[in-house]
């Protein structure tokens, strides 16, 4: 009996399903109920050297008073070419090795539940990593490698839409046919495709044919907060603090790269450069803003900007079903209290939103289809809840064609039903 794992490694989420006896199962992997089907990938090191993964990793990062090293959002340093490795208390990461430490934790659960060791294992990956190809190639190998590193042996990749989409296609009945849009919209990337699909049990030897097209743009869930910290919150962090820079009378304003990194929660940790602190420590001296200076010092020694980006993740998240939300939050002497309203959100998110309407548009075009002949359209992960991203689908396909059900572990089911298209 062939048993092999779907792991949807996600920028925020991680997920596993399993493929044996012809059927396809969703797995926890982060606890014992429903809940624990999806694994936060993060990872906390603290100074005794321990590693932690998930919600483990928060828990103690919590309880060690936000001391040592806390990483998210690791996925999208993976075609980041400049990012090799990193120094983690003496000892050097690639970032193979920090994503094969997120894998291996998801194997050991995946086989503790199966009963023996599984070497194989379809993963997902969106349609672009970058939009730079030779980048695009690097970010797979870099994900190969770590699954390697993780234990697995026969690794086979899928495109995270096309998996969502073989997950729909379980839901059909026998002979049912469907031309369906996916729309999967992740952490870091939102994907799409619009695929033919077809329930019961057939031939899944080959289905390249069967895929109209593909497309992907690097805006999803991660930019939508990093757009609401740049207009609402980065105010208290010096956005708009000015400095006389040494031996000059003349204000300037902080530079715009300390608080564009600082706007996306998973590169605050490089603003703890020394040249870059001490750049930071020169502004406080002669700034017009103190107090927002000591804000952006604080939230990179004390390291609460995953804190931080929750309140802010909370408040979006509260739009979805409100016409106002509060960004909260309270760490030292820094008290945030934004009010913040879907119109506002959404006309901040004005050119993300363009971005993705843009790239529906070009998959439906290359498609060869009108809108007309697409019978559905089958819309995955958290970002798919934001009424304004419903309204692009509902504008272009009609209101009735939408559907959205298990958001956050379609892909992983969908890698389980990919397994027969590679072995």
């Amino acid at each position: 009996m062939q048993i092999v794992f779907g792991i949807d490694f996600g920028t925020t989420n991680s997920a596993l399903s399993v493929f044996r006896n012809g059927t396809v199962e969703m797995l926890t992997v982060d606890g014992s109920d429903r809940a624990g089907e999806l694994m936060r990938s993060v990872l906390f090191f603290n100074e005794d050297n321990e590693i932690f993964a998930g919600q483990e990793a928060i828990r103690q990062y919590v309880s060690d008073g936000a001391d040592g090293r806390f990483m998210q959002s690791i996925k999208t340093f993976l075609p980041n070419t400049s990012f090799d490795s990193t120094e983690i208390f003496g000892k050097r990461y690639g970032i193979d090795d920090l994503v094969a430490i997120i894998l291996r934790k998801i194997k050991a659960r995946g086989e503790e539940h199966v009963g023996c060791p599984v070497d194989s294992v379809v993963l997902g990956r969106p349609v672009v990593f970058s939009t730079d190809p030779d980048k695009d190639a690097v970010a797979e190998q870099r994900l190969e490698k770590a699954a390697r590193k993780a234990g697995f042996k026969n690794i086979w990749f899928q495109y995270e839409p096309v998996a969502a989409a073989m997950a729909y296609e379980d839901s059909l009945e026998a002979g049912q046919e469907r031309i369906v849009f996916i729309g999967d919209f992740g952490g870091g990337t939102s994907d799409f495709s619009v695929i033919r699909v077809k329930g019961g049990d057939f031939s899944r030897s080959n289905r390249r044919s069967d895929v109209l097209s593909l497309g992907g743009v690097y805006v999803a869930g991660d930019k939508f907060d990093s757009q609401v910290m740049w207009d609402k919150v980065a105010c208290h962090f010096g956005r708009h603090a000015r400095y006389k820079a040494m031996g000059k009378d003349e204000w300037v304003n902080v530079p715009r790269s300390i608080i564009y990194t600082l706007c996306q929660w998973h590169r605050i940790p490089m603003l703890r450069a020394r040249k870059t602190r001490e750049h930071i420590r020169l502004i406080k001296e002669t700034t017009d803003s103190r107090q927002a200076i000591e804000n952006l010092e604080n939230i990179i020694s004390d390291n609460y900007g995953f804190f931080l980006f929750q309140a802010i993740e909370k408040a979006k998240c509260e739009l979805s079903e409100r016409d106002h939300s509060l960004i909260s939050f309270v760490e030292r002497d820094l008290r945030v209290s934004e009010r913040i309203g879907k119109v506002e959100f959404e006309t901040l998110n004005a050119d993300n939103f363009q971005q993705i309407a843009d790239c529906i548009d070009d998959v439906i075009t290359r498609s060869g289809l009108l809108p007309t002949q697409i019978d559905t359209v089958f819309l995955t992960g958290g970002t798919s809840r934001i009424p304004h991203i419903r309204m692009l689908f509902a504008e272009r396909f009609g209101q009735d064609k939408l559907e959205n059900r298990d958001a956050f572990t379609s892909v992983a089911h969908g890698l389980g039903s990919s397994v027969p298209l590679f072995v």
